[in-house]
């Protein structure tokens, strides 16, 4: 009895200790009210978040990390000069707009990190993921060739992620 209410009112410990602390560590000073609302966002949060549907990172091959990073650092480093360059012409020569990915990757972490290096690389922006995870919109800053985009996307980025989460 005293495992299944534990269960439903405190369904992850280190999760109302993280609420808990974190809710301490925002605040300038610890009183009695603030330590009382921590006590009760440690309560009350983790059992909403324990309904969420958790998808855990399946990792796989780690080797490509470090070549992706190094694909990723240069990319950055080539798009801000690109944009820079872009931004200071003229106007009349940027043509921005929006192309759907389609996506190989499946595994929600991976499309998370993949999301997220196209957001890091000025010119680029990830705009939205389709209801069934298989095309993420882009916004491109000077979109000329949107099979060229497409196709860097998926080499230099989504194909190294897809080893590192399959």
């Amino acid at each position: 009895m005293a495992a299944t209410w534990r269960k439903r009112w405190l369904p992850s410990l280190p999760l109302s200790v993280t609420v808990f602390c974190f809710w301490l560590l925002m605040n300038d000073e610890i009183s009695v009210g603030q330590v009382v609302m921590a006590l009760v966002l440690a309560l009350v949060i983790p059992p909403f978040a324990a309904r969420l549907d958790r998808e855990f990172a399946r990792i796989g091959r780690l080797r490509s990390v470090p070549r992706m990073l190094g694909v990723l650092v240069w990319d950055i480093v080539q798009a801000n000069v690109t944009v820079a360059l872009q931004v200071l012409g003229p106007e009349r020569k940027i043509r921005p707009g929006f192309i759907w990915v389609p996506l190989d990757i499946d595994n929600i972490h991976g499309i998370a990190a993949l999301t997220s290096i196209i957001t890091l690389t000025p010119g680029t922006v990830s705009s939205a993921l389709s209801d069934d995870r298989r095309h993420l919109l882009v916004h491109v800053l000077n979109l000329d060739d949107a099979d060229d985009v497409i196709r860097q996307i998926k080499t230099r980025y989504e194909a190294p992620l897809m080893e590192i989460f399959p």
